[in-house]
């Protein structure tokens, strides 16, 4: 075995108290199957790091694995959770950019780190791509290990709290809007869903390149909210349609860019939403992902539609210096380890706004 470097208590432990604490599921069954148990605390080689979780954000992902409806075949028993953030407890010999007792983010993509899209920095498009917790052991422990290159130095001013809500979410927000749909200064950017961590990440970065945002609420006690964040316009959708809204806000010039992360329920609304030439984001199907299109209402209006999956892992370097000054996760709440299983039914419920986070 790799001699590990810097090491901290979980080298000082005794060969019995090599165990960690995890939620798991040896079943996927939903939420009644998650678990408390205990699993050996992960071996690391030379080019990974062992972090001490502090906190851990959910997901949608995390519930469809756990239902069984993401087209992978997930080992069991499964530790799940993509996005954390906590302490560096044990490196590599060879990482030289973190050492024990630093705070540090987890980015959860994994990728093979050689093939031509990971060397251009494309590395969420090569054909290896996974996230942790969906192959591999995730982050509802009390430790994790990660790939050297996947851990990042929490920004200063930050809690663990919303620390652990960075990963997935502003990744994926990132790249949607700066690198697939190239947003410009000004652009009308239409968020669906500001209530989701999504949205909230979505409303912060468009306010950054000064967009007009228009955002979609499904509850009336969201829509203040969103105004707080920094949306201009917010369409409650039970009371009014979102084209119709789109294009009485504009005046009838539509949006330059619309993100819809929300699928079947929503889609052909977002098409329709987008004036000609203008950019379209999918990147979540929480209402399904199978939706009735016409092409020619796409090429007869020169749409673009970018399909997105998280984002490149040099996106966090772009985007992490400017928390907190100009983001900041947007927490609704946070729950006990134990209570992980409240915290997902809450996610169901819709009645957030923001991310829910686990403290570990």
């Amino acid at each position: 075995m790799i001699t590990e470097k810097n090491t901290t208590s979980v080298e000082k432990r005794s060969a019995a108290e090599l165990f960690m604490k995890a939620l798991y599921y040896d079943k996927q069954e939903g939420l009644r199957g998650i678990k408390i148990g205990e699993f050996p605390i992960p071996e690391i080689n030379e080019r990974e790091v062992l972090v001490r979780v502090k906190a851990f954000s959910l997901n949608h992902l995390d519930l469809w694995i756990m239902e069984g409806k993401y087209p992978v075949t997930v080992p069991l028993p499964h530790i799940f959770g993509t996005d954390a953030a906590g302490v560096v407890e044990k490196v590599g010999k060879l990482v030289t950019h973190v050492a024990p007792g630093d705070e540090v983010i987890v980015y959860p993509g994994l990728s093979c780190g050689k093939c031509a899209k990971c060397l251009a920095g494309r590395d969420n498009e090569c054909r290896e791509f996974s996230l942790v917790g969906v192959l591999t052991p995730g982050v509802s422990a009390e430790y994790v290990k990660a790939p050297a290159v996947n851990i990042f130095k929490k920004p200063a001013g930050i809690t663990f709290e919303e620390a652990a809500g960075i990963g997935i979410t502003y990744t994926t927000a990132w790249n949607s809007l700066v690198l697939r749909a190239a947003i410009q200064y000004g652009d009308t950017v239409l968020v669906h869903g500001a209530g989701s961590g999504s949205g909230t990440a979505l409303i912060q970065i468009a306010r950054l390149f000064g967009a007009t945002v228009i955002t979609t609420v499904g509850d009336a006690w969201k829509a203040q909210k969103a105004l707080e964040l920094g949306a201009d316009h917010v369409i409650n959708y039970h009371e009014e349609n979102i084209v119709d809204a789109v294009k009485r806000i504009t005046a009838g010039e539509l949006a330059d860019i619309a993100i819809d992360h929300v699928g079947a329920a929503t889609f052909n609304q977002t098409l329709a939403a987008v004036k000609r030439g203008g950019r379209v984001v999918t990147f979540g199907a929480t209402s399904g992902d199978e939706v009735p299109i016409s092409l020619r209402h796409i090429f007869g209006r020169n749409l673009t539609i970018h399909g997105v999956y998280v984002g490149p892992r040099a996106s966090l370097a772009q985007y992490l210096r400017l928390f907190p000054r100009r983001l900041r996760t947007v927490v609704d709440s946070v729950f006990e380890f134990g209570d992980a299983p409240k915290a997902y039914e809450k996610m169901i419920s819709r009645q957030v706004f923001g991310k829910i986070i686990v403290r570990c």
